[in-house]
């Protein structure tokens, strides 16, 4: 008897490469429309696909959502983890090497409008204040909780305040985006700022140092 001979579905490689271009339709139309006018339809046609093909990637809007956030901001966020500080790497410069694509990247202008979308409709739509939690800020807060004690038990910083306020390390990228978004006509440049910023946190220790060797 024959054997039946079934179809292969799409290599992980297409599936992957279809799931991009949903999210990144998808993006353009919640950017562009908000989150409650975005239809599941015009992100399908959007993306050169059937609707019911769309359904089988994201079953839901909410769910779409998320695929969204974690393909902007789920790359960056593994950085983390993947690529660890060496032995003798200086706390500041793991977190610059982890943390500045977010912020120069080519996507660095999308996550900020990610971002303010969040902001003008998280209270009316918690599940996109949920899918970027889930996916974003818990484990950034995580990893700066990990930073922080890492830098203190090295003795590049003395406060605490790192591992007790974590949301200390997102602090550079919300200014930015808020106040680009406010005062165009004097935009921050993320890099410098985000650098600035840091430190500042790490003053304290380099102020230390400097004293001992006088």
């Amino acid at each position: 008897m024959a054997e039946t001979r079934r179809g292969r579905g799409p290599s992980p490689q297409k599936t992957a490469e279809t799931q991009a271009r949903i999210c990144e339709a998808a993006l353009t139309r919640f950017l562009s429309e908000g989150f409650e006018r975005t239809r599941m339809l015009d992100v399908a046609r959007d993306a050169g696909l059937a609707k019911g093909t769309l359904y089988l990637y994201f079953p839901t809007k909410e769910a779409l959502f998320e695929g969204v956030v974690t393909e902007m901001l789920g790359g960056a966020v593994e950085r983390f983890d993947l690529e660890p500080p060496g032995e003798d790497e200086p706390t500041l410069d793991f977190v610059l090497r982890a943390m500045m694509p977010l912020v120069t990247d080519e996507q660095a202008e999308l996550r900020q409008a990610l971002f303010r979308l969040i902001l003008s409709e998280g209270q009316r739509f918690p599940e996109v204040l949920v899918a970027y939690r889930k996916v974003a800020l818990d484990p950034v807060l995580a990893a700066a909780r990990r930073i922080g004690a890492r830098a203190r038990s090295r003795g590049e910083i003395q406060s605490d305040a790192l591992e007790r306020l974590p949301m200390l390390l997102l602090a550079p990228g919300v200014l930015v985006t808020m106040w680009n978004h406010l005062f165009p006509g004097e935009a921050l440049e993320p890099s410098d700022l985000f650098r600035s910023y840091l430190g500042l946190l790490f003053d304290e220790a380099d102020s230390d140092r400097r004293r001992g060797q006088q």
